[in-house]
């Protein structure tokens, strides 16, 4: 039997799972679903929910997939055989399914926009300007499914060659560059007017704008931005070996996304007030001020064409976790089988994502619940289906493994102080379930019909 594959060192592996977290979530979401909440008292509840509640379950997820060495079906038949508790894998798979499907299309939209500024389209353009080509991009359903297409092309070429040749070969290059083209950004826009506007809106917090559903969003956003919820990280830690510090890897995945999450806000928010645009513009914030911000360097466009680039390696990184998650459920191992299921998984996503893909175009009249079927799929994954997914894994780990299992995994490659695992272990058994439950009670109305 072919010995399972594995990264080849735990520096690939954070790599390559930091790249499934630091993607559109950090640097794409988090500054417009801050900036509709409030900036700095929302990135405070996000901290907080991150640190507590984020940094302990994506550790349950590391003990499940390196415990079992399994894909994420396989590992919970393998913990608590004869039970039902495998569907948690097939909740995951559908989670990630559906959020490819949606992700996929922004990931097109990058795609667009790097075509765009290598034939200097981009260049010299006013702010309303950038917003007209921008609303006419994601209007045209022609540019919309090519580009979302091209985006799922690329991710099932990358998986397709598999954990080493493909993912972590693909994640060393794109994340460092990644953070060096950050901070040029960001020394950009903290020399622009305006700049003190911007950082007392991300860093001052302002609870009394801070609403319930501002609370879910956080939530919902630190589970996204570390993959939470999917057992994609049940799927990554199965190729880990046995003596790497789950901990360590943990901890450096979590300041990383939180460290680019406070890039993304010093990059956006102080451009945003030079700019006059507004923080609470949404989904399209990043498109509109980005291009304003290079477009008044010198040699703006080149730094935007190389940032639009990493950009594009960044959500990329983390849509390889998001088929990879499907793929290894279905091959098994099987490298052959591993090119095959690549693609029909991969294009059966991009035609669930073809809706989302109008959704700002031909089908932006058609409503559910008030949403077009791009917000649908994302409130489903944010706010739903991935705390779902959270909530039942801490539940998983402290019922159906043992502790001294449990301890093992942590102190494997480290020697971890048993008052930091009861802690640990006290937060996933009695603290994570209960917060999880109260944000989904708030989200699903069920308080309105209790109180």
């Amino acid at each position: 039997m072919k010995e399972k594959e594995q990264w080849s060192s735990r520096f690939g592996f954070i790599l390559a799972a930091a790249g499934s977290a630091i993607g559109l979530g950090a640097i794409w979401k988090f500054p417009y679903v801050a900036g509709m909440n409030g900036g700095g008292a929302f990135l405070f509840v996000f901290l907080f929910f991150t640190l507590f509640l984020g940094l302990p379950l994506l550790l349950a997820e590391f003990v499940i997939g390196r415990n079992t060495q399994s894909d994420a079906v396989s590992a919970y038949k393998m913990i608590a055989p004869g039970t039902k508790w495998h569907f948690l894998g097939y909740l995951g798979m559908a989670t990630s399914f559906l959020l490819l499907s949606f992700y996929s299309v922004i990931g097109g939209w990058i795609i667009y926009y790097l075509f765009k500024t290598l034939t200097g389209s981009l260049s010299g353009l006013t702010p309303d300007q950038y917003s007209a080509v921008f609303e006419g991009a994601i209007s045209n359903p022609g540019i919309s499914i090519t580009v979302h297409f091209l985006f799922m092309l690329l991710t099932i070429i990358v998986v397709a060659n598999g954990v080493q040749k493909g993912i972590e070969r693909a994640s060393r290059v794109m994340m460092p560059v990644l953070f060096l083209l950050f901070i040029v950004l960001i020394i950009r826009s903290l020399t622009l007017p305006n700049v003190i506007q911007g950082l007392t809106f991300l860093f001052e917090p302002d609870f009394s704008k801070l609403t319930s559903g501002a609370i879910l969003a956080a939530l919902g956003q630190s589970f996204f931005t570390l993959s939470i919820g999917v057992s994609v990280m049940v799927t990554y830690s199965s190729y880990v070996p046995k003596e790497e510090s789950l901990p360590k890897a943990a901890l450096s995945i979590v300041f990383l996304n939180i460290f680019v999450v406070i890039l993304a806000g010093l990059a956006i928010f102080p451009a945003v007030f030079s700019f006059g645009l507004q923080p609470n513009a949404g989904p399209v914030l990043l498109f509109q001020v980005l291009p304003n911000v290079f477009n008044h360097m010198p040699f703006g466009m080149l730094f935007f064409l190389a940032f639009i680039l990493l950009f594009l390696f960044a959500s990329l990184t983390s849509a390889f976790s998001m088929l990879e998650l499907q793929v290894a459920i279905l091959a098994k191992g099987d490298e052959h089988l591993r090119k095959k299921w690549a693609w029909i998984i991969g294009l059966s996503i991009f035609l669930l994502g073809i809706p989302s893909a109008l959704s700002f175009g031909p089908l932006s009249d058609i409503h559910i619940f008030g949403k077009t079927f791009f917000d649908v799929a994302d409130y489903l994954v944010s706010n739903v289906l991935m705390p779902l997914g959270a909530f039942f894994i801490s539940i998983f780990v402290p019922l159906k493994m043992k502790k001294s299992v449990l301890f093992s995994e942590l102190d494997s490659g480290n020697t971890i102080p048993l008052f930091l695992f009861n802690v640990w272990f006290y937060i996933l058994r009695y603290v994570a379930p209960v917060a999880i439950l109260l944000v989904l009670f708030d989200v699903l109305g069920i308080w309105d019909k209790i109180l």
